[in-house]
């Protein structure tokens, strides 16, 4: 059976791992990434423990298809490298593919790490056998990624499906984009946080702040806490993210028709309380001929999402 090597970067952690074309994978790791230090001692860093999971393996370059990498965007696909990513601050220009190429001699693909999620559960996950994707990442940020007619769509420079920046309002906050209001100011895991402090700062009772050691403190997971004891101010926040969810993903569903919208990340921990109200709203507010052939469910592929995602890159290059 082929099998690639796959590296998932992210701000803080570089995973790696061995992924039979099944999405199987054989086994794994990750380093720190230090960011702020640069990308070539991550680099050389992840290589070293990637070539040592080789070894382990009883593998070598030769026993591999290629090499896909999964990358925090905006990303200069050219180059093989990001292009202004918050996450990975003085790493533009720097071609990541290129030195995991070196490095392993082997032909390499770099592609946006969302991007990378969509192809991953298009190919191994809750998307198989869908001809029209769309993965959403509800994080820290909102990310999106787009299979359209059984091809991942990319757009005229490798950034398309940016669903994160997607504009709610125009007089709504100011994003890190540049950009007023845009999706992920309103639903990520961030903006469900920030609301909470916000209230709690301006003196609304909650159990949200005990919970989190202080109203600094407060997560996503916090509000989760909160609304399980039936907190008033949980309950009032988390109504409002399903509405922004609702109508956020209402556009995404009157923009690309889609089959299946997959959605991950870590705020889908939490589960029916999450997807039920979610599916409600965005169903009920797309149109209705284009709601009727769309369901939107969990991800499949869980904690390997990243190196799975890379893999799924890896594998379609060598087509």
């Amino acid at each position: 059976m082929r099998k690639v090597l796959a590296f998932d970067l992210g701000g803080t952690k570089f995973a790696f791992g061995v992924v039979n074309e099944d999405g199987t994978v054989l086994g794994s790791g990750r380093v720190d990434t230090l960011a702020t230090q640069g990308p070539a001692q991550a680099v050389s860093r992840v290589a070293a423990a990637a070539h040592a999971l080789l070894a382990e393996l009883k593998l070598t370059s030769k026993d591999l298809l290629g090499i896909g990498i999964a990358s925090p965007g905006p990303l200069d696909i050219a180059r093989g490298c990001v292009d202004g990513s918050p996450n990975l601050p003085g790493w533009t220009g720097y071609s990541i593919e290129g030195e995991l190429s070196k490095a392993f001699q082997l032909p390499a693909r770099i592609d946006n790490d969302a991007n990378a999620a969509a192809l991953g559960e298009y190919l191994f996950g809750a998307g198989k056998g869908k001809k029209n994707l769309i993965y959403i990442t509800l994080s820290t940020g909102i990310g999106g990624g787009a299979i359209v007619d059984g091809r991942m769509m990319r757009g005229a420079n490798g950034n398309a499906a940016e669903l994160g920046h997607l504009t709610l309002d125009i007089k709504g906050p100011k994003c890190p984009c540049g950009g007023n209001g845009c999706f992920e100011m309103y639903a990520s895991g961030t903006a469900i946080a920030r609301r909470a402090k916000a209230a709690v700062a301006a003196g609304r009772t909650s159990s949200m702040s005990t919970l989190a050691g202080g109203v600094e403190n407060i997560t996503s997971h916090h509000v989760l806490q909160a609304l399980g004891q039936k907190d008033p101010l949980a309950q009032e926040i988390w109504t409002d993210t399903i509405e922004y969810l609702g109508r956020g993903l209402a556009v995404i569903i009157n923009t690309f028709n889609p089959e299946i919208i997959v959605i991950g990340g870590g705020v889908t921990a939490a589960g029916d309380v999450l997807f039920i109200p979610m599916r409600e709203k965005a169903l009920g507010y797309a149109f209705p001929r284009l709601a009727a052939v769309c369901s939107i469910v969990p991800a499949g592929l869980g904690g390997n999402v990243g190196v799975v995602g890379a893999a799924a890159c890896a594998f379609e290059a060598a087509q």
